[in-house]
């Protein structure tokens, strides 16, 4: 069995449980994607074009600062990477953690929480930010996806 990594951003905590959900039902090692300064609700307002997340997401080379806490991404083969999906896309803050790391040779999986919205062009970015990373199509789910659909899905990969 490969050793396999879960890495999530949350914001509102959806992503979270989830994550916790699926690294439990595959026997991964969990992983926060913290930013270094956490969003408030004002921060979430997509509807204030000022908004945190608004400015963030409206600039494609915004790399919110993270706060690394991988020691060892070598040791890992598979990296499922969580978030939620903002504006069709993940978060910058993703984006980050995709540059803060050397992907190569790693197989990585998106999953993904949304309230309706599909994945949207977040594998082709992915892509782009960990080159020699093989990039699955990943999924959304719903929030309440149990353990069992979880490691069903996720055992292509392990």
């Amino acid at each position: 069995m490969k050793k396999a990594l879960v890495a999530y951003f949350s914001a509102s905590g959806v992503t979270a449980k989830l994550a916790e959900r699926l690294a439990d039902a595959i026997g991964a090692d969990l992983s926060e994607i913290e930013p270094k300064a956490r969003y408030t609700s004002a921060d979430l307002d997509w509807r204030n074009k000022q908004s945190r997340s608004s400015v963030e997401m409206n600039d494609r080379s915004c790399r919110p600062e993270i706060n690394r806490n991988v020691d060892d991404m070598a040791q890992y083969d598979v990296v499922f990477v969580g978030f939620p999906i903002w504006w069709y896309r993940e978060p910058s803050v993703i984006d980050t953690f995709m540059e803060a790391y050397d992907f190569s040779g790693k197989t990585v999986v998106p999953f993904v929480t949304s309230g309706g919205s599909g994945i949207g062009d977040s594998v082709a970015n992915l892509q782009m930010l960990a080159a020699g990373a093989k990039i699955a199509t990943g999924k959304r789910f719903d929030a309440n996806t149990s353990a069992d659909k979880l490691a069903d899905w996720a055992k292509q990969w392990l």
